[in-house]
């Protein structure tokens, strides 16, 4: 039988390299005494070059994505004496969490128009304003305070040594979950680079669940918010004078 020409196309397809990712849990379930979690992400590298995996030429960086919300960041300044809101910017759709894992510094890992071609890093992701933008506005200063106040409240995280190869191809990244990581749906983002260059990605989702207490008090502001701040208003006056009546001085 003669042998047959193998298709070029066919023969470049198959040796593409290929990215498999794994959660160790599906679902977080955050009660009262919720303090922070770890989530770790499995991966596999295939048909990779040998070589180039044993000189470290491929990156792998892990991200999580909590549910996306607009976001406005507002600027104080003093006025007569008082701290005052003066002028604000709305960013579109903006994840309410972010943590971030990878084999090393991710600007070491690509270029910087690629990072942010990706949205990947802190850095890098798109802040897109909405609205008018006043002159009395700067939208790199608010950029910046956005990024700095997600850092500071745990929100936005990254860990430039979160991933490592735990053999020639198997790889193990883990991201912290802050205690105060909003309930909804995340996404979990793996990319795969090679000496710069990006090759491919995959994702897998991840539920944030609140349970009891949490969840009960959730859902009443929400779906009854009238009820909810009269309940609040009620209860905390009802705190105050058995309070008093506790504490009070003959």
């Amino acid at each position: 039988m003669p042998a047959t020409a193998q298709d070029p196309l066919t023969s470049q397809l198959a040796e593409t390299e290929g990215l498999d990712i794994g959660t160790s849990t599906s679902e977080i379930a955050i009660t009262s005494d919720f303090s922070g979690a770890d989530l770790t992400i499995f991966g596999a590298l295939t048909n990779t070059d040998q070589l180039l995996l044993a000189i470290g030429q491929y990156d792998v960086v892990v991200t999580l994505e909590g549910p996306r919300d607009w976001t406005t960041v507002r600027r104080k300044e003093r006025l007569f004496g008082i701290w005052v809101n003066r002028t604000s910017l709305t960013f579109e759709q903006m994840p309410i969490s972010y943590s971030l894992a990878s084999t090393r510094p991710v600007e070491e890992i690509a270029a910087d128009d690629l990072l942010t071609s990706l949205g990947i890093g802190i850095d890098h992701l798109a802040l897109t304003p909405t609205g008018f933008i006043s002159n009395a506005a700067n939208l790199g200063e608010f950029r910046d305070a956005f990024r700095r106040l997600k850092q500071t409240g745990g929100l936005y995280q990254r860990d430039t040594g979160g991933v490592r190869f735990v053999s020639s191809s198997l790889f193990k990244a883990t991201l912290r979950l802050p205690a105060n990581i909003p309930n909804g749906v995340h996404m979990v983002h793996a990319y795969l680079f090679k000496s710069g260059q990006f090759i491919t990605e995959r994702e897998l989702p991840l539920r944030v669940i609140k349970t009891g207490l949490e969840e009960a008090i959730t859902e009443a502001a929400h779906e009854q918010p009238l009820a909810y701040g009269v309940f609040a208003v009620v209860l905390a006056l009802i705190t105050g004078w058995a309070a008093s009546l506790i504490f009070r001085k003959d």
